[in-house]
């Protein structure tokens, strides 16, 4: 079976885990540290603070602005849930804004007849790894004073006009899962400018502790005292994880060059069968996933999936859930289209004669 996603890795990501554990700092020590520094260097930020998840991540961001109790976050319904979610934890209203057909991207117009008197923050997802209208969202959160906080679980290594996801809202995060572009299993990370939320969010990680098991023991002499600021999370990172991390950080750029390369592959050879996804001008996308736009969509699935390749949709609208059961979401677009998205199986490590099948299954099922 030719999998959908798969994790890329070998003997170094192997070697750096032994090291770790060998070094005997297993929690949050030096290695996530220094994960969390290269990370800030590549983004393109001053700051970066390793989480367990990006569920943690979108959720502490959220808590860092301070928004007042049901107030409003216009976020996309195409999806993972944790997305949506993250506002709940908060006790705030995710309102769904629609996508553009073409990149499956918030709609800037739709976010702007979205907007209440209650908004508070705009969430956009950078979805596959293609940034937003990034532009046009930062001049309608100028205008109505309204915070930025990237979902950019899609796009570590993704850029817009040169500039790097997860560099241009007040927090960017990232996801670490293992079918994740950067992968370490699972794991997340914020990213940001603003030196008093990274102090924050560097507490609110770890139960709002203000120093660290690491921080107490940079003297050589063990320093048992520390202050409970306020009510936290148990949520941080830790040196295994990140030591897979640092070694995934300095092979990113080449393995997003390979997805990119199967990315054009497919469009290449597809884009007389399906609806292909397309790339707008200024963009590179880190291409975590490969969704095209497919009639009878459902029985193609069943056709690849009866040939021993693995096919998904991501997403469905979060709104069509049973959680939002009587929810009245005005996203036509999003309603048409994710009834013939389908994902198709994108990695680095997929080989050609993988990527000739998948393609000529697609075209057999066509009657192409």
């Amino acid at each position: 079976m030719i999998p959908l996603f798969k994790p890329c890795s070998d003997e170094e990501e192997i070697r750096a885990v032994a090291e770790a554990l060998k070094s005997g700092w297993w929690g949050l020590g030096p290695k996530t540290k220094e994960f969390e520094e290269k990370f800030a260097e590549y983004i393109g930020t001053k700051y970066a603070v390793c989480l367990n998840s990006a569920t943690a991540a979108l959720h502490l961001s959220l808590k860092a602005l301070d928004l007042p109790e049901g107030s409003e976050v216009i976020t996309t319904p195409i999806s993972f849930i944790s997305t949506s979610f993250a506002a709940h934890y908060n006790n705030l209203k995710p309102v769904f804004a629609d996508v553009s057909r073409d990149t499956l991207n918030l709609d800037p117009e739709d976010v702007r007849r979205k907007i209440t008197p209650k908004t508070k923050a705009i969430m956009p997802v950078h979805f596959g790894g293609h940034i937003c209208d990034i532009e046009e969202l930062t001049s309608i959160a100028s205008e109505h004073s309204l915070a930025i906080v990237e979902d950019a679980a899609h796009a570590a290594g993704s850029e817009f006009n040169g500039k790097k996801a997860g560099s241009f809202g007040k927090f960017g995060c990232f996801s670490f899962h293992a079918v994740k572009n950067l992968a370490t299993g699972d794991g997340g990370m914020v990213t940001t400018n603003d030196k008093k939320a990274y102090e924050r969010l560097v507490r609110l990680r770890w139960l709002g502790i203000d120093k660290s098991t690491f921080s107490r023991t940079l003297n050589s002499n063990y320093t048992w005292d520390y202050d409970v600021r306020e009510l936290g999370f148990k949520c941080h990172g830790n040196d295994i994880l990140s030591s897979i991390g640092i070694v995934q950080l300095k092979k990113l750029e080449s393995t997003n060059k390979r997805r990119r390369e199967i990315f054009k592959e497919y469009n290449d050879a597809l884009k007389d069968v399906v609806e292909t996804p397309s790339w707008r001008k200024g963009h590179i996308s880190a291409c975590h996933n490969y969704v095209a736009k497919a009639d009878d969509r459902d029985s193609l699935i069943a056709h690849l999936n009866a040939n021993g390749i693995s096919a998904g949709v991501h997403y469905k609208p979060l709104y069509l859930h049973s959680y939002y059961k009587g929810l009245k979401a005005d996203c036509p677009v999003s309603d048409e289209v994710w009834q013939k998205m389908i994902s198709l199986p994108l990695f680095p490590d997929l080989k050609e004669k993988e990527i000739r099948r998948v393609i000529s299954c697609i075209k057999e099922f066509y009657g192409k």
